[in-house]
């Protein structure tokens, strides 16, 4: 096992003002946060985040800009690795196709063992901290917000 875990996150906020949200599910563990990932061995951050776009949303980005990168111990919720998360501001290449839901944790089957995914816009001025699952999202939220220009 490797002590670090190095994970890339993207913000995307589309026309209407509206951020993309990921609910999931894995090993009975349901969770909110921006869609991203792990990078892989090999892998720029960069290159990292548009694969899990791609991967999840089947959804080609731009990043435009860095937002935040981990500056405090995170513990990863599923194994004994640090966790360093790096968070992009991104734009579509193309409209948004995947299924968008209301309701949190709206998953279109629940079978056991298998990762479970559901995405929802969410108007940038409803977006409530206590609603996103890790510490790291919540603070990267709070950096992007500070960013905008109004």
């Amino acid at each position: 096992m490797y002590p670090f875990n190095v994970r890339v996150y993207g913000i995307l906020i589309n026309e209407h003002d509206e951020v993309l949200i990921s609910d999931e599910k894995t090993e009975s563990v349901s969770f909110t946060k921006f869609p991203g990932g792990g990078l892989e061995y090999g892998e720029g951050l960069i290159d990292a985040l548009k694969r899990e776009y791609e991967e999840e949303c089947g959804l080609s980005v731009d990043v435009v800009k860095h937002i935040y990168t981990t500056d405090f111990w995170e513990k990863s919720s599923f194994n004994d690795s640090q966790i360093i998360s790096i968070y992009y501001l991104v734009k579509a290449n193309q409209p948004l196709n995947v299924s968008i839901k209301e309701k949190v944790f709206d998953f279109d089957k629940d079978e056991a063992g298998e990762k479970l995914q559901a995405f929802r816009l969410v108007p940038v001025n409803q977006v409530k901290l206590s609603e996103l699952t890790f510490k790291t999202d919540q603070v990267a939220w709070q950096e992007y917000l500070k960013s905008r220009i109004f």
